[in-house]
């Protein structure tokens, strides 16, 4: 395993582009194949491409605000001294992972914009205090990104009375589709693999190690005679504390009345309400936006790109030719190990999970019906499969680079090979229940 990882890691490293490049060589791939297979004309895929750029600008606005607040929470002056406690507890570079490693997939579990910061910059700061290869620890960080927990999108809306496809299903109630007791052992399972997959790495000879300091995380100081009027209310306390109030008193009462649900929204509020109070001032909290800014910059310009694939998958036709291959060749029994394949790739061309489930998900759902899959184990196979080739996909990954400063390539080739033990993994689940019929 170790000689195959290092290989993997060679090869990406000499030959995997830039996440940027990538998503403009996925452009030109989806364009060929949607005039090859959709029969579509060069002018009617650029339309299909046009069409979709936009529509990823609110989710691409909402992953910049979730990384920047997220960002600028953690280089408050008490994340910092919690992290600092986190990492003064690994004194190796095993116990730095598995510390690492289960923080992390926990925030995953929670809520996936959460983990994707709190990976990151714990990561970081062990990067910074144990000797361990960077890049390494970094993979091990964003490994945990593929579970499946609380705020996933799918099995929550399947059981949510008046969803699209209730006419089909029916309600599946999250007792059988993500609290079902194979799930959670699946769920431990995953974390197992990941904590012994990345634990027992052995490091490379030659070592990369992240050599900058705390020192550009402070906002610089200044005298207070030297402040102007200006300056002083900058370096006062007051306007951040009354903003960040104001936003904590729309969230507790929201609480209070009962109406407050986790989503994308209000993980960047309460980010922003926590920094706010945590910062000395309103100069501290934009030196850490600044900082922030330039870690979101794949972000912002990557995203547009993949909302035009997704724009020509769909128009195309592309996604329905391929969905419709899968279920010719699958059994009632097969069909969830098939939907789990088919949703891990097409995630990969359309890696927006409630996008590739409002596209592919009424088309699985009628193949279920009418051959007689099981319908709360397609959901959660789909669910699997969507998560799962997000360790090979840098759209995800973007945030996580951007805070850790590393590019694609410095941790796709440890991801590559924990996609395969995690898709045994997953994909044997199925495979166990298509062979025992349970």
């Amino acid at each position: 395993m170790e000689a195959i990882t290092n290989f993997s890691v060679r090869v990406v490293q000499r030959w995997l582009p830039s996440a940027f490049v990538l998503a403009l060589l996925l452009t030109v791939i989806v364009f060929v194949l949607g005039m090859v297979v959709g029969g579509e004309g060069p002018m009617a895929m650029a339309g299909f491409w046009g069409d979709g750029f936009a529509k990823l600008f609110n989710f691409g606005m909402q992953m910049t605000l979730v990384l920047l607040t997220g960002y600028v929470l953690a280089m408050t002056p008490f994340v910092q001294s919690m992290l600092t406690g986190l990492t003064g507890l690994a004194s190796t570079p095993k116990q730095a992972m598995a510390i690492t490693i289960v923080t992390s997939f926990v925030c995953y579990y929670l809520n996936w914009g959460f983990g994707m910061v709190a990976g990151a910059i714990l990561a970081r700061e062990m990067g910074r205090r144990v000797h361990i290869h960077f890049p390494l620890i970094v993979a091990a960080a964003y490994g945990g990104e593929l579970v499946r927990g609380p705020s996933s999108s799918i099995p929550l809306v399947i059981a949510t009375p008046g969803h699209f496809l209730e006419a089909q299903i029916g309600i599946v109630p999250v007792t059988q589709t993500l609290y079902s007791w194979w799930n959670i052992l699946l769920t431990l399972a995953l974390l197992a693999l990941l904590v012994i997959f990345f634990m027992f790495q052995k490091q490379p000879a030659k070592i990369e190690v992240l050599t900058d300091t705390d020192d550009d995380d402070k906002a610089p100081e200044m005298d207070r005679a030297d402040m102007s009027p200006s300056d002083r209310l900058e370096h006062s306390r007051l306007p951040t504390l009354f903003l960040g109030l104001l936003a904590a008193a729309f969230i507790i009462d929201k609480i209070v009345a009962g109406t407050f649900s986790v989503n994308l929204n209000t993980i960047i509020l309460i980010f922003l309400s926590l920094g706010l109070l945590m910062h000395k001032s309103s100069a501290a909290y934009l030196h850490a936006a600044e900082k922030a800014v330039g870690a979101a910059r794949g972000i912002i310009i990557q995203f547009p790109l993949y909302a035009g694939i997704a724009g020509m998958m769909t128009n195309s036709g592309l996604v329905t030719e391929f969905s419709n291959m899968m279920i010719s060749i699958s059994t009632p029994a097969t069909f969830p190990v098939v939907t789990f394949l088919s949703a891990g790739i097409v995630n990969f061309f359309i890696p927006s999970g409630g996008g590739q489930w409002a596209i592919q998900g009424p088309i699985v759902m009628q193949a279920a019906y009418e051959i007689g899959a099981d319908p709360a184990r397609t959901i959660m196979a789909f669910t699997w499969g969507d998560g799962w080739t997000n360790q090979i996909q840098p759209f995800w990954a973007l945030p996580l680079l951007g805070v850790a400063g590393l590019s694609a390539r410095d941790i796709m080739g440890y991801l590559i090979i924990w996609l395969g033990i995690s898709g045994v993994a997953i994909g044997g689940t199925f495979v166990l229940f298509a062979l025992f019929g349970a």
